[in-house]
């Protein structure tokens, strides 16, 4: 099977969304519906004193103001600016939206830290590791390379916002709403409820965007849930953007210290990683997390990480897009790139030079890979040989300055027990049952390709459903898990419904497709269920994933091996002499995920990798208010992304060769990996155009000037 390819298929779900069928949470509308709205806490720290809900009550159409007094959720210590307080229940959202603008509770204001430089603020340790003799190796260095690198706290921005609807009947609650991890909503909310779970139901077809922000449960889906239970009625709460940006999770501010040793033969024998960022109290997104992959990346024994929190008071950060690697590879490749210059090499020779075989943290060897290919390719389709070495030597006819930068990055291959069962009808239907979380990225087509390349059924009438937990229990999409999980169980279910049928037909099946074949053969039906376990797991991860989808995911260091993802990125930099504008007028990415099971997604996640790595590097960053704790850019008119305007061409490429260590169908994810590798990229090509090496995103004109 590893050594099958596929061939590309239309977005199985184009037509819906293009035609607005497809259902998202807050598409739902159910008879008797109200309407809610959260009150923010409008200090940082504190206590709330006092809480007159009159004000709200005696507007038209507001129904009940829940407070702390009926949920414990909504307590009156306040940890962060636009903590919930209340609740507002409405008739229409516009009189929601105006009981919870009336509302005005008196505070009890304690001091509080708004930044990691903020009087109070001190450094906690985090777990490191030291791989080698890093002492040895910097003490026999003929260069040094030595620098801080920051990234900014920045705001994931999906374009669906938190949508829940929640409906009671009976003792049977069902929510609706975008998420990526359906059974821990649903855990969450029995616990909450004291319900058997089987009597809870969340529905997530379809995820306006995830990017790590619609993992965690979130506190207004209970919130929701209780004044549903309350009311009688069903209940719907679109959350605001403006306040988003202040309760849910986002990427935090980090500094990472970078010291990089070579011999006299320009080979890197050490890097020494230090890095702090922000974070609450006992918050879940480690730091340590931050040298995991980039020790992975290249072929250099001697590693010393050490790592710290500095703890602040505004909401929890967590896993955004690209999480840990994609601040930590801006520190390294910018490095390297320094190194390259400093040792007079060739920046993608010296990648290329330092091709890693072994995993030093979990010392064992790494699955085939292909960075390398994606460098050589990725220089071929660019046509890296144009550049000239030195910085600022490379002009247009208008005096425009030109720089070319490249950069790579990885991400670990996570793979996670699942089950399908699939179903072939001789009406000429097909049904597919299981799990995971459609948010664009296509792994409704990814199953669909894969089912359609092993059965001759009727591909326009496959249904496939995932995100339901009445259907079957929901694998968390996350950490590049959901493809690499659900394909290779949904290739061994169409390879047992193909023997199940060659038995049932004998030795001279009837003509036509499966569906035809089935009616000639006065068969309804054919069904098969199968489950796959990642590498390293034994029966009590099926297990845990059939009673609730608590199958833990494996990786990227499985028994024996390490399996990663990987890619390589260049990008063209123009930059105006006058007004020293940044454009990328061409962007070449390239990268390694195994075998490419769907390559219309594919290609599609890294064109948007692409513009996001873009966005990150020279536009994107949270402007925080150090008065309050809160932030000040909290809207799609104020945080600054990239536009159409702002991009060139981009070519992507895909090596496409499978894993055959990691699953049966080669298959690794790509979700995160996809951004990794451009900032740096574009950082190292604004050195090359201007001689100025920039260690802070984003990079703003006045750097460059």
């Amino acid at each position: 099977m590893p050594a099958e390819v596929f061939s590309a298929i239309p977005r199985v779900d184009a037509r819906d969304k293009v035609l607005g069928n497809a259902q998202y949470g807050a598409d739902v509308i159910l008879p008797g519906m109200l309407y809610a709205m959260l009150v923010p806490a409008r200090i940082a720290k504190g206590t709330m004193r006092e809480l007159d809900i009159t004000p709200a009550t005696q507007i038209a159409g507001v129904i009940r103001v829940l407070t702390s007094k009926d949920v414990s959720s909504l307590a009156p210590k306040i940890s962060f600016l636009g903590q919930p307080i209340a609740l507002v229940v409405a008739e229409t959202i516009e009189a929601a939206i105006e009981g919870a603008e009336a509302l005005n509770p008196v505070y009890e204001k304690v001091s509080f830290i708004p930044l990691m430089e903020g009087p109070g603020a001190t450094r906690v340790p985090a777990e490191g590791f030291d791989a080698g003799d890093v002492d040895t190796a910097f003490r026999d260095a003929a260069t040094i390379i030595e620098g801080e690198f920051e990234t900014p706290t920045q705001h994931h921005n999906p374009i669906e916002l938190f949508g829940t609807v929640a409906e009671w009947s009976g003792e049977r609650l069902t929510v609706y709403e975008g998420c990526q991890n359906t059974e821990a909503v649903k855990s969450a909310l029995a616990q909450a409820f004291n319900l058997s779970p089987e009597l809870v139901a969340i529905k997530s077809a379809y995820v306006g965007g995830g990017f790590g922000q619609k993992s965690p449960p979130k506190l207004q889906t209970a919130l929701v849930a209780y004044a549903a239970r309350l009311m009688q009625r069903p209940v719907k709460l679109v959350t605001p953007r403006g306040q988003l940006f202040h309760i849910t999770s986002y990427r935090p501010r980090s500094v990472h210290h970078i010291r990089l040793a070579a011999n006299a033969s320009g080979r890197m024998t050490a890097i020494s990683h230090d890095v702090v960022q922000e974070n609450i109290p006992n918050g879940a997104f480690r730091s340590s997390g931050y040298h995991q992959d980039i020790a992975r990346l290249y072929s250099i024994e001697n590693f010393r990480a050490t790592a710290g929190d500095i703890h602040i008071d505004r909401q929890t950060p967590r896993h955004t897009r690209g999480t840990h690697p994609f601040p930590a590879c801006f520190a390294l490749e910018s490095a390297i790139d320094e190194l390259a210059y400093a040792l007079g090499k060739d920046p993608v020779q010296i990648r290329l030079d330092h091709e890693a075989k072994t995993d030093i943290i979990a010392r064992q060897p790494l699955s085939p890979h292909f960075l390398n290919e994606c460098l050589t390719e990725g220089a071929r389709r660019f046509d890296w040989s144009r550049r000239t070495p030195e910085p600022g030597s490379m002009r247009l006819r208008d005096g425009t300055m030109v720089g070319l930068g490249v950069a790579c990055g990885l991400f670990g291959a996570s793979g996670s027990a699942a089950e399908t069962t699939l179903r072939v009808r001789a009406d000429g239907t097909t049904r597919v049952i299981s799990s995971g979380h459609e948010m664009g990225q296509g792994i409704r087509t990814a199953i669909a390709n894969t089912i359609v390349q092993r059965l001759n059924i009727n591909p326009d009438r496959l249904e496939i459903l995932i995100g339901d937990t009445t259907v079957g229990p929901q694998m968390a999409t996350v950490g590049e898990r959901g493809t690499a999980s659900i394909v290779p169980v949904t290739a061994k279910a169409a390879q047992a419904l193909r023997a199940r049928f060659e038995e049932l037909a004998g030795a001279n099946p009837p003509a036509g497709d499966l569906h035809e074949q089935l009616a000639r053969l006065k068969r309804p039906y054919i069904e098969v269920t199968v489950s796959e376990l990642a590498p390293g797991q034994d029966a009590s991860a099926i297990q845990g994933f059939r009673t609730a989808g608590r199958a833990a995911g494996a990786g990227a260091d499985y028994p024996g091996f390490t399996s990663m993802s990987y890619i390589a990125q260049f990008v063209e930099i123009h930059i105006e002499p006058r007004t020293r504008r940044i454009r990328m007028p061409l962007a070449v990415s390239i990268a390694d995920i195994g075998r490419v099971v769907s390559p219309v997604t594919a290609k599609g996640q890294m064109y948007g990798g692409m513009v996001w790595g873009f966005s990150t590097a020279l536009r994107e960053e949270t402007e925080i208010d150090p008065r309050f704790a809160g932030y000040l850019n909290d809207d799609l008119a104020d945080y600054v992304m990239a536009v159409n305007a702002d991009i060139g061409e981009i070519d992507v490429g895909l090596i496409d060769k499978p894993d055959p260590m990691v699953n049966s169908a080669g298959v690794k994810g790509m979700g995160e990996l996809v951004m990794l590798g451009t900032a740096p990229a574009i950082a190292n090509a604004i050195y090359h155009a201007t001689g100025k090496r920039i260690r802070k995103l984003p990079i703003r004109i006045e750097d460059v000037l």
